[in-house]
């Protein structure tokens, strides 16, 4: 058979020393290969060899330690969430109902019915009752946990709890039946109140994964169940299309109200106002206003027709759409999403990969040092004379293992970065990778790309420059073919019978030559000049050969003519005269138009300025990294003049321009040789190596494709200001992930010490324990909460009936 590979949905999980324990099980168990461990995503992937292991046993073992493995079909998956949550509130119900009793049982102590040297035996006896029932019945699957990792060698959390659950019964009944003075009612509560409050980090945490999965769920549940798919009338409209004639959508043939999951690429549905689109398509008929805050983050609607693109999920607000399926299934955008935010919430960063270290070594040496305190009090004061100090030892330890429970230190890290990551989300940000956190602080220089990052990524064109034929005329430097051109131009008549000006003329000639060469080119540029050639009716004929040369321009052969367009350099080493277009290639350039130079048999007729509209926040963007302390870097294909032209618009200082797409990598090196923290943005597509090379690599996501695998930050929207909101928020995360595990190292640290000494009293342990907790807590969450903000990626949806009619997601806050 050989190696096999499964994934298992574990409910009962955490925190990171779950994780561990679940890792150290299966490095002790023959034949499993590996095992990797999602706390955050509530799954362990384990490969084993199934000639050594069946995979019975394999679930088997994560069973002896506690933990469920639930249904692999999503809608029960969920149903087994519900049940532990309420399981878990259940069990939080009865411990917090025993806590409350004790605490007022030894509040009546403290104000003077008992004290801590004598206490009545029916309240004793009521302790006891209340320790032991809490420990049995809420908190036997802490027990049990307990005992099946002690049974493997394994050191947890929970090992460490009832070490000191027991220790608090231990202490309680030594008072009862050894040492009269001990107070037996404070042993016996730190047994209740540490069982109690194990429970509520559990049931806190859970809550917290579960908000996250019900999140992604949400985000799915915004596609709707079915769709109204047209079944007929096809080709009357695809007719219609391809001779202009456009037909009303709203009657287009036969309507069958079918599940989405039913849909194929190339079926088309109808999507009336105020429905949620059921698939990622293209528009073929209809228009309307689209509210595409699912994908953007932003509520501002954008307005769709004939030929654009949609997203599954998005609402359509005004018009009636006829839209045909382009993707279904994983490569929707939806699910895109909900898997990348999956993913990466499943990563682990480098820093908690250290306080995973770190846990492995915590319980070990909590345990020893316990023993060892309440050793020494019962042997250093033999040498000075004295009886063994046993309610001393006894103090020691037991505060010992409280001070040392390692709830804050588990829950340090992953809390910081769950808010933080919902955050981001919320902000129509995904952070692809578990460092993302974690270097992007440390970034001092961002290098953006023109062309779509800085730019809207829509060039068109600006200016069509024809050389003056009667120039070269006079001059002898026409060329025969120029010369007939030219002298065709002149003499065709317009349509109104008027000579046609032979200025226009000229440059529908450069236009119609570029737009040939440019055909078979893929191309932003080839696209610009199309474009206009098409509005300005101008026609133009394919190529006899064709051949790009990547970020230079084109060469191809049109009625027996060799033409060349592309960048005025390019074309000076290809051994063309330029003198004559200097002065307006530099105007063009001045002006922050791209340049392509139009040559035909070696001759240059013309050229043609390409402008690309300025991103509205990019000016801004620019600003707040510069405030943050960041140099901005533009890196473009173009020259130095066009590249300064672009810069001095937004404020950048620092350009790299002429610089080659495979180049582009290159300089990013040479950034971090200089020991900078490099943060690329791009489009993911052309920038990809330079987007690998990055320290941070950041791409602005396009039409409905976010699976960008080189980036290490998706920004879903063309919007600039999310590179700085994504800084900000990984700013503010690693910054409180860092305060978290400071407070929580610092915490267990002098605690235990203090311990030590036998001077804390258990129940004030507890109480500092408490309050470690909360501070982590507090500094992950509370400036979002005062804030208003959502703790988790949140979508609140309405589905409509028939054909998926409803709200779309909540604005963001």
């Amino acid at each position: 058979m050989g190696t096999t590979q499964k994934q298992f949905n574990v409910g009962g999980m955490s925190c990171s020393f779950c994780a561990e324990s679940i890792e150290k099980a299966y490095d002790r168990t023959g034949g499993v290969e590996d095992v990797d461990v999602s706390l955050a995503h509530e799954e362990v992937l384990v490969q084993y060899n199934d000639d050594r292991i069946s995979e019975v046993e394999v679930k088997d073992t994560l069973r002896d330690l506690g933990y469920t493995i639930r249904d692999p079909d999503k809608e029960k998956r969920y149903e087994e969430q519900q049940a532990e949550l309420a399981e878990g509130k259940r069990r939080l119900v009865l411990a917090g109902s025993a806590s409350v009793i004790v605490a007022a049982l030894m509040g009546w102590m403290i104000f003077g019915v008992g004290s801590f040297e004598s206490e009545s035996l029916a309240m004793d006896l009521v302790t006891l009752a209340l320790a032991l029932g809490t420990m049995l019945a809420p908190g036997r699957y802490i027990k049990e946990k307990a005992f099946q990792s002690f049974q493997r060698g394994i050191f947890n959390q929970h090992v460490l709890l009832e070490a000191g659950a027991f220790a608090g019964l231990l202490g309680g009944f030594l008072g009862m039946f050894v040492f009269p003075r001990f107070p037996t009612v404070h042993f016996f509560a730190v047994s209740v109140f540490i069982t109690t409050y194990h429970i509520l980090s559990e049931y806190t945490s859970l809550v917290v994964r579960t908000r996250a999965s019900q999140a992604v769920q949400s985000l799915l549940d915004l596609q709707p169940d079915t769709a109204r798919r047209v079944t007929d009338g096809e080709a009357r409209s695809a007719s219609e299309r391809a001779s202009g004639e456009r037909s009303d959508p709203r009657d287009d043939g036969g309507i069958e109200e079918v599940p989405v999951d039913d849909l194929e690429v190339g079926d088309r549905v109808r999507v009336k106002p105020g429905e949620n689109i059921p698939v990622d398509g293209k528009v073929i008929e209809g228009e309307s206003t689209v509210d595409r805050s699912v994908a953007t983050g932003e509520s501002i609607p954008e307005g769709k027709a004939e030929g654009d693109d949609v997203i599954g999920g998005s609402v359509n607000e005004t018009g009636t759409l006829l839209v045909e399926v382009t993707a279904t299934d994983e490569d929707a955008f939806l699910n895109q999403v909900a898997r990348e935010i999956e993913e990466a919430r499943a990563m682990k960063p480098g820093i908690i990969q250290l306080a995973d270290r770190v846990l492995k070594y915590f319980v070990p040496a909590v345990l020893t040092i316990a023993a060892l305190a309440f050793a020494f009090w019962l042997v250093a004061p033999l040498a000075w004379g004295r009886d063994p100090n046993v309610q001393r030892g006894a103090f020691a330890a037991l505060a010992v293992l409280v001070l040392g429970y390692p709830c804050a230190l588990g829950m340090a890290t992953p809390l910081a970065l769950i808010r933080g990551g919902g955050k981001a989300a919320n902000r129509g940000i995904l952070m692809r990778s578990g460092d993302a956190f974690q270097i992007f602080p440390d970034v001092d220089h961002i290098v953006l790309d023109k062309t779509g990052t800085i730019t809207v990524g829509e060039p068109t064109v600006s200016e069509v420059v024809g050389l003056d034929s009667e120039t070269k005329r006079a001059s002898g430097e026409l060329s025969s073919a120029e010369l007939r051109s030219a002298e065709s131009r002149a003499a065709k008549p317009r349509d109104d019978g008027e000579q046609s000006d032979p200025r226009d003329d000229e440059k529908s000639g450069v236009l119609a030559t570029a737009a040939s060469a440019e055909s078979f080119s893929e191309h932003p540029l080839a696209d610009a000049i199309l474009e206009c050639a098409d509005e300005r009716g101008v026609e133009y004929a394919d190529p006899e050969t064709f051949d790009s040369v990547t970020g230079k321009g084109v060469r191809a052969t049109i009625d027996g003519d060799d033409v060349s367009v592309g960048k005025p350099d390019w074309l000076a080493d290809e051994g063309v005269n330029l003198s004559e277009a200097g002065d307006d290639i530099e105007r063009l350039q001045h002006r922050g138009l791209t340049v392509s130079g139009v040559v035909r048999d070696g001759d240059l007729i013309g050229l043609i300025g390409i402008g690309d509209e300025i991103k509205d926040d990019a000016a801004a963007t620019v600003r707040r990294m510069t405030d943050a302390g960041i140099t901005p870097v533009i890196i473009t294909g173009d020259n130095e003049r066009t590249a300064h032209a672009v810069a001095d618009q937004v404020d950048i200082n620092r350009v790299m321009a002429d610089v080659l797409p495979d180049e582009k990598r290159e300089e990013i090196g040479r950034l971090q040789d200089e020991s900078h923290r490099v943060a690329m943005v791009g489009d993911g597509i052309n920038d990809a190596p330079a987007l690998t090379q990055a320290d941070i690599g950041i791409a602005i996501s396009a039409g409905t494709d976010i699976a960008i695998e080189s980036a290490d930050i998706v920004l879903m929207g063309d919007r600039l200001g999310g590179v700085m909101d994504a800084y900000e928020i990984g700013q503010e995360s690693y910054r409180k992930t860092r305060q978290n595990l400071v407070a929580a190292f610092s915490f267990n640290g002098i605690g235990v010490t203090v311990a030590t000494t036998g001077l804390v009293h258990p129940v004030f342990a507890m109480i500092a324990m408490v309050l470690s907790v909360s501070v982590v807590l507090a500094n992950s969450f509370a400036g979002q909460l005062l804030s208003g903000e959502r703790v988790n990626t949140e979508f609140t949806v309405e589905k409509g009936d028939g054909g998926g009619a409803g709200r779309g997601p909540a604005t963001p806050d």
